[in-house]
């Protein structure tokens, strides 16, 4: 007979919940101190990867961006695709038309000959690999090869074991097509018994029209035992020495300038061989520079969505200078390393980059990295201005030390001109204007349409000037992409705008004024017939079989009644072209119901763009355009729209966790991480912060609590706070508000107010309070 003893069964079971209560209190506590880079998840909308998407071993805007690649033809279709389940190799660059050093461990057979050289990919499942930002691992299923990826800004560090090490070897890969280069001229040398060195070279693209080249440094754990060079592929197969173990460790340095200044970014950045370090280093730089906004309340796929949106806002754009600041300068006749100037201590006064376009930056990058980041918005006003110093011309998009005029415009004005604004720049700002207005000038990159490398027409700034509009079609014919006439009219006079702003801090009164009236030519392609702006022809002629839903026909990357609402420094002009800020709000409303059916967006991904039926959406949240537009209801006089609407574009395009979508569109290097990031904050900035006193407008936050902390080298304040009470789903509309204790009318407030340190705190309900933001 089994005999129970009570008294002992209930100080057992006393026990038994204390423990269980401790392990809880200990889960909450780790939860509750869990890093936030923890919450990344680097693999959403991976499925979707063009080349310079898809990140994990690289640093904040580092030069070296290691990743896996799947898929190594083209810019498109490119880089890590989660669906391919094949490695082609590990390379170090994947950034605006670059690509670079890719390297592919393998296991070489009894039988195998050069064979190698041509098909050398390998399986991996994802269930057997790792992604965190600044790590990468997997497993090689072809070799039994576990690979491990890490780095510092300029240094690739790999770990490799080997389950069979006596035919173990690398095989480097720089000639042949990687990504959006085909690679030339490549060649690998040794230099001793560890150590290798060398270059390849990025081919012109259609993009970027000079040879760009990537010179690297290799060290290694272990010896070299002899080099083949492949006489077909002329690529190069490094035969190993693993006797004494099965790890390899290789540190590959590169450098845009010369095989010693990558030497130099070995030695500065990874001396030592403690590839666990140098994760853990990865790892915390990371979480602080997403640690700077904390988020409280919301479902955890959210909060893990959230950082990865932030993630993803400091990514894309690489550094090209090397840590002594020598950085390649292809803008003139002849390539020359230029020198980033130095500070007392012997260090560059800032970093040299490599850049997708600002094309829609006014309501991204502007605004979050105005805020959160304005050491970045220095930095790269710096770069931008060593751009001009070096060729006379402040770029879009620049690749390899050269222009690449991707996009359409003077995109960089509206960011420079908030930086100033904002207080972050402050220094010669007379000639950073003289720069800017040289761009919007004959002769400036205002007259370039994208890709326009030889001429100077595809812009069609001499009609703009001389008749108020761009034609569409351009008489001259075609030289470049995106000639579209009504939407360079439109973006043409947005950014005379912001140059009209920097002018009149200045003084330059007679300029402002001559900025200001070239500011109202988007008023020449509205068509008050069809209540849409359309494209004329250089007669004046309104363009025929207009439909406002068609894409690209004289819209970039857009369609008519997308790029209607493409007015974002004079919305209260535009409304009275369609009647009345009532006939606007509804017309836009309208918009509004329609793009919900389909999601806000034309698809899941960019590549969709040119689908007949789902470009017919009249307001696309994929693509920059129209992404102003929630926002445009405040301007009308009602912001409960802007709240209901900006809440259901985050809920519906910016969320969820999946590789097979995630952005919906163009994430282009930042650009709609930066959007959905502010939209889940409440926070906008209609005209890209170009006012004197830059403004933010209030939107409908996500999260019960965030805390954003303030750079002091910028900004007095030390936080900013903003409370919701009673937010959820359903109640997305603000009730009322207050900062720092005093009531909140209105829906903008200032930049300075809130640098300045503060808390706002928004009383959130399920109807729209109609009287709250109306002045």
């Amino acid at each position: 007979m089994i005999r129970f003893n009570f008294s002992k069964l209930r100080i057992f079971a006393a026990a038994l919940i204390t423990l269980l209560a401790l392990y809880s209190c200990s889960s909450t506590k780790s939860n509750e101190e869990q890093d936030v880079v923890d919450l990344v998840v680097p693999t959403v909308d991976s499925a979707n990867s063009r080349w310079f998407f898809f990140s994990s071993a690289c640093r904040p805007f580092g030069m070296v961006n290691l990743s896996p690649d799947t898929q190594v033809g083209g810019a498109w279709g490119s880089g890590y695709r989660y669906n391919t389940d094949t490695v082609k190799g590990f390379s170090h660059i994947h950034a605006w038309q670059l690509a670079g050093v890719s390297v592919m461990p393998v296991v070489l057979t009894e039988t195998e000959g050069r064979d190698i050289f041509d098909d050398y990919g390998s399986k991996f499942s994802h269930e057997q690999e790792t992604v965190f930002p600044g790590y990468h691992s997997l497993e090689l299923e072809r070799y039994n090869i576990k690979a491990e990826l890490t780095s510092s800004k300029r240094v690739g560090f790999h770990r490799y074991t080997f389950g069979e090490k006596e035919r173990a070897a690398l095989l480097f890969n720089l000639n042949g097509m990687l990504g959006p280069s085909v690679m030339k001229d490549g060649e690998l040398k040794q230099v001793d018994a560890y150590t290798l060195e060398g270059k390849t070279v990025n081919s012109p693209t259609m993009r970027r029209p000079k040879d760009c080249s990537v010179f690297f440094h290799i060290e290694l754990s272990k010896p070299i035992r002899t080099i083949v060079l492949d006489d077909e592929t002329k690529n190069y197969l490094v035969n190993l020495d693993l006797s004494g173990g099965q790890d390899l460790l290789m540190k590959v340095a590169i450098s845009y300038t010369s095989v010693g200044n990558a030497a130099e970014n070995l030695k500065a950045e990874i001396p030592e061989w403690n590839f666990d370090q140098i994760v853990k280093e990865s790892r915390s730089e990371w979480n602080g520079l997403l640690s700077r906004i904390e988020v409280q309340g919301g479902t955890v796929e959210q909060q893990k969505r959230f950082y990865t949106d932030l993630w993803h806002s400091l990514q894309g754009r690489r550094t090209i200078s090397d840590v002594n600041g020598a950085y390649p300068d292809n803008t003139g006749k002849e390539f020359r390393i230029g020198q980033i100037p130095l500070d007392g201590n012997g260090r560059p006064l800032f970093n040299h980059y490599n850049s997708d376009a600002f094309w829609g930056a006014q309501w991204t990058i502007n605004t979050l990295w105005g805020l959160v980041y304005p050491e970045m918005m220095s930095e790269f006003t710096q770069s931008l201005m060593q751009y001009y110093k070096d060729s006379g011309m402040v770029p879009r998009g620049p690749s390899g030390g050269n222009f690449t005029f991707v996009m359409t415009g003077a995109s960089a004005t509206p960011f420079i001109v908030s930086a100033i604004q904002k207080g972050i720049v402050k220094d010669s700002l007379d000639e950073i204007y003289q720069a800017l207005k040289k761009d919007h000038m004959p002769g400036g990159i205002m007259e370039k349409a994208g890709y326009e490398h030889d001429t100077s027409l595809g812009g069609g700034l001499k009609y703009y000037i001389e008749n108020g509009y761009v034609p569409y079609p351009i008489p001259e014919g075609e030289f470049g992409l995106h000639q579209e006439g009504a939407s360079l009219t439109m973006e043409y006079a947005y950014q005379d705008w912001a140059l009209a702003q920097l002018a009149h801090k200045l003084g330059y009164e007679g300029d402002c004024e001559y900025f200001m009236k070239r500011s109202k030519n988007y008023r020449n392609v509205y068509d008050s017939g069809s209540g849409w702006m359309r494209p004329k022809d250089v007669d004046g002629k309104w363009f025929v079989g207009f439909d406002p839903h068609q894409h690209e026909h004289g819209f970039n990357e857009s369609n008519g009644a997308q790029s209607t609402w493409f007015v974002p420094h004079d919305l209260k002009g535009l409304a009275e072209l369609m009647g009345g800020d009532e006939e606007a709000s509804a017309k836009l409303n309208e918009s509004f119901l329609l793009a919900e059916k389909q999601g806000f967006t034309i698809g899941t991904s960019h590549d969709v763009e040119h689908h007949p039926e789902y470009n017919r959406v009249p307001i696309n949240y994929g693509n920059q355009p129209s992404i102003q537009t929630a926002f445009i209801f405040n301007y009308l006089g009602k912001p409960w729209l802007t709240q209901y609407w900006s809440r259901k574009v985050v809920e519906t395009v910016y969320e969820g966790l999946s590789p097979e979508r995630g952005y919906n569109g163009d994430e282009d290097q930042g650009l709609m991480g930066s959007l959905s990031v502010l939209m889940k904050l409440g926070l906008f900035s209609m005209d890209g912060g170009c006012l004197a006193d830059p403004q933010l407008e209030l939107g409908s936050p996500l999260f019960d609590k965030v805390v954003i902390h303030l750079n002091p080298a910028y900004y007095s304040g030390k936080t900013i706070e903003i409370e919701t009470i009673n937010n959820s789903p359903e109640n997305c509309y603000i009730q009322s508000a207050t900062f720092n204790g005093a009531e909140l009318t209105d829906w903008r407030i200032s930049q300075e107010s809130l640098t300045g340190g503060g808390k706002i705190i928004l009383e959130m309900g399920d109807e729209p309070n109609e009287n709250w933001g109306i002045n």
